[in-house]
């Protein structure tokens, strides 16, 4: 499979930039993976396609604002800091991207904040635009995250065009979040409300709820047009044994097993045996899912519509088939469906 097959025009007027005012209430294609067939639906209707005993599987994963501005020392010119993980609580170091990079210097400090509120040091360079920088706040680790939280903006993609706004931090995470530890919101998991998810536990469906913090090698441009050749970055991913019993189970009913997003569908896939069942993990992965790929496990998929040559459509075109998934996007950009984070839904059977 090539790089290339994976283009496609996308008006720049269909990614969406703000979420639909009700979380249950985007659009939603339903796509019959087996015989093409087509439909055009309400997210919430999502319970016409699914029974008793049917499990969903959800990421609980919390995006924290990672996106911070800061001043480099002398110069006063702005520096993004954008926080990738957090290396060691007890001396505040933290992975980071910084842009622009080449104004960056092992030994530089940037100021946050009215007032210089908070003061990091460049101790060292991990990559060509990474860095560990070291934050110097004299407090607990507690009031340190809590400064963090107020400097910083919530890390929405690149695509879209405007800055975090405070409605942000409530829209840009599911309602069931929970460990701390993503960039990157499990978009798919953004469509439940709580009204929803009353109404699927009230019909009798199972939730099964894993941890995977998503980080931004889901959006870091391919440069292989040979698939095979191209290296995810790794994700942690933790799966408990109650989401383990609760999977298993659906799968020996032989009922649906649903991925809710492209993070749980890389999660089930890594952490499943040989004879298609789910296992207990804590650790990494870096599996890569495109066409042709045999799933052991997941039976259905909820997934947004993504950008061209994104990882997240290759996940989904080999769920679906990419033939499949292709005439779809093509339909969806013809009936003028939402892409992106904030965009519609798809739900593939």
């Amino acid at each position: 499979m090539k790089l290339s097959k994976f283009k496609f025009d996308l008006p720049k007027e269909l990614i969406a930039s703000y979420p639909t005012p009700n979380r249950d209430e985007s659009r939603m294609m339903v796509v019959h993976r087996k015989t093409g067939k087509i439909e055009h639906k309400i997210f919430k209707d999502i319970l016409e396609y699914f029974d008793e005993k049917d499990t969903f599987v959800f990421n609980d994963t919390q995006v924290f604002p990672a996106r911070l501005y800061g001043n480099k020392e002398r110069t006063g010119a702005q520096i993004e800091v954008f926080l990738l993980r957090e290396l060691n609580p007890d001396l505040r170091l933290w992975d980071v991207l910084v842009d622009p990079a080449r104004k960056i210097r092992i030994g530089n400090k940037l100021y946050f904040g009215e007032g210089e509120t908070m003061v990091a040091e460049v101790i060292d360079n991990t990559t060509s635009r990474g860095r560990t920088l070291r934050f110097l706040f004299d407090g607990t680790h507690d009031e340190f995250k809590d400064a963090l939280y107020t400097l910083g903006g919530m890390p929405l993609p690149s695509y879209i065009e405007r800055p975090s706004e405070p409605s942000d931090i409530e829209r840009y995470q599911t309602i069931f979040a929970k460990h701390e530890g993503a960039v990157i919101a499990p978009a798919a998991g953004m469509h439940f409300s709580r009204e929803l998810m009353k109404r699927m536990e009230i019909k009798g469906c199972e939730f099964a709820f894993i941890t995977v913090h998503s980080g931004l090698g889901n959006f870091r441009a391919i440069d292989v047009e040979d698939l095979t050749k191209h290296k995810m970055d790794s994700e942690q991913i933790i799966i408990n044994e109650e989401a383990e019993k609760i999977v298993n189970m659906a799968k020996a009913a032989n009922k649906q097993v649903c991925a809710v997003g492209g993070s749980v569908v890389r999660a089930l896939e890594t952490a499943t045996t040989t004879l298609g069942y789910l296992k207990p993990f804590d650790g990494w992965t870096n599996k890569f899912i495109f066409p042709a790929y045999d799933f052991a496990l997941v039976t259905s998929v909820v997934t947004n519509f993504h950008m061209p040559y994104s990882i997240m459509m290759m996940q989904a075109a080999a769920f679906s088939s990419y033939d499949c998934l292709i005439e779809a996007y093509a339909l969806a950009i013809k009936e003028k469906y939402r892409f992106g984070v904030y965009g519609d839904a798809m739900l593939i059977l």
